[in-house]
């Protein structure tokens, strides 16, 4: 149920809700009228319903027996009779200290891209300081400095490639270090992008040769471009370029023809072609479709050192991530987003990314709502399917224990509780099939998946 229900509203069940509380469902929630509902008035009355709620469920386990005990009694009589037998005041203080965050000043670093968007908007639009933190979000100029800057304990935690916290657990590019993902921060919002140059070659056959950008070894950027080039026959070991390039610096050196191209965030894309230098020649979302791309992360020492204040950052994040999945919302975002100490981007730029109307470089304006999109669910599939491309490409030598570095490092049990009492609806399981480029993946044999493609990195 969300933490914001009251437990004595006779009509509410218990065991439902929205993230404000103001409403019996997450659909009555979607219909009402303001896209946005306000926060409780404090931390306080937030506390007191929890545990006014706990009580209530242990005295009353059926919702039926609670509904005719309280309409027969009324709410603020059940109230002074519950008070009477248990101590709520007391409960509730003790439960209050027992959840204060034990830092309430951090640090979070991120790249300015549209892939950190609910951890950046977090901070214009409150929503570190509604789940009770200072939160200083921190540009960061490229991802080796994320990971270092984390590891060294300047960040309190951080926006990360979706498969850099695996990578860092273990040991890959530095030392392993244990490290975990309650949050993905974007589904989709990529692109490959080329230069203008190159607009009579959008066939990937006629690639050889060619010099492409990516932000980072441990990153999908370059196992989504590794798969679509070997799927078109090309070896990208061999037949092209591959270099990492941070995100901030790809347009300027496709302007100076340093690259060829790059498989880049939207944002990126989008300022190719804003500056005439670039055409989109297809969406990644084109090669698969949901794909996660970024992640909120942080060491287990800081999770087992701060709990609280990492379960406050965690919720904060979500429910940033719940907002910045409303499309009535992604205006308002793309203004929040946009000054120079974030992303530092034309709001045009970030409307075209964030709405799904965009110029692609070739004179067309195309349309399509799922461009990026937020879903702060951490399946330990996509984990899996990570490894996979990690074993694929000579990244991991050896067997691979995949279910057990999945479920390590991807927190979807202690975000699936979280969002369940935020009043948000996780999926039943961490695991699920889905398709790339047309072909399936089965978490459950990701040995055979490996094994079936033609062109890998000999073991």
């Amino acid at each position: 149920m969300s933490i914001f229900d009251n437990p004595f509203d006779p009509d509410r069940k218990l065991r439902a809700g929205c993230a404000c509380g103001q409403h019996r469902s997450a659909a009555e929630h979607e219909q009402a009228a303001t896209p946005r509902c306000a926060p409780v008035e404090s931390e306080q009355q937030r506390y007191e319903g929890v545990v006014a709620s706990a009580v209530m469920r242990a005295m009353f386990p059926q919702d039926v027996a609670r509904r005719a005990f309280l309409k027969s009694v009324g709410a603020s009589t059940a109230l002074a009779a519950l008070a009477q037998f248990f101590p709520l005041k007391t409960a509730t203080e003790v439960f209050a200290d027992s959840g204060a965050p034990e830092k309430k000043d951090l640090k979070v670093g991120f790249i300015p891209i549209t892939c950190a968007t609910p951890i950046i908007m977090a901070a214009p639009l409150g929503f570190y300081s509604k789940h009770g933190l200072n939160v200083e979000v921190v540009k960061t100029a490229g991802w080796a400095v994320i990971r270092d800057k984390t590891i060294n304990k300047e960040y309190d935690a951080a926006h990360m490639l979706a498969p850099m916290p695996i990578a860092i657990s273990l040991g890959l590019g530095a030392n392993a270090i244990p490290f975990a993902v309650p949050a993905i921060e974007n589904i989709n919002g990529q692109g490959i992008v080329l230069a203008t140059k190159h607009k009579d070659k959008r066939d990937p056959k006629d690639w050889k040769g060619l010099k492409f950008a990516i932000p980072f070894d441990y990153s999908m950027h370059n196992y989504l471009l590794r798969y679509y080039l070997a799927e078109h026959g090309l070896d990208p070991d061999t037949d092209v370029q591959l270099r990492s390039v941070p995100p901030p610096e790809m347009v300027a050196n496709l302007r100076a023809d340093n690259i060829d191209g790059f498989l880049a965030p939207d944002n990126v894309c989008q300022r190719a072609i804003y500056d005439g230098v670039g055409f989109m020649h297809l969406l990644s979302k084109e090669i698969w479709d949901g794909h996660p791309c970024c992640s909120f992360a942080a060491s287990r020492e800081f999770i087992t050192t701060a709990p609280n204040s990492f379960a406050a950052l965690t919720r904060a994040i979500v429910d940033a991530t719940a907002y910045a999945s409303k499309a009535e919302n992604r205006k308002q975002i793309a203004e929040a987003i946009a000054p120079a100490n974030y992303i530092n981007a034309p709001v045009t730029v970030l409307e075209q990314v964030l709405t799904g109307t965009y110029a692609d470089g070739l004179g067309g304006v195309k349309t399509d709502a799922k461009r990026v999109d937020f879903d702060p669910f951490p399946w330990q599939s996509f984990a899996v399917w990570m490894l996979t491309q990690m074993k694929r490409w000579g990244q991991i030598k050896g067997d691979v224990d995949y279910k057990a570095v999945a479920e390590q490092v991807y927190l979807a049990t202690d975000t699936k509780k979280l969002m369940t009492e935020m009043g948000l609806t996780p999926p039943g399981s961490a695991y699920k099939s889905f398709a790339v480029m047309g072909k399936n993946f089965d978490p459950e044999k990701p040995e055979d998946y490996v094994a079936s493609f033609k062109i890998r990195k000999a073991s």
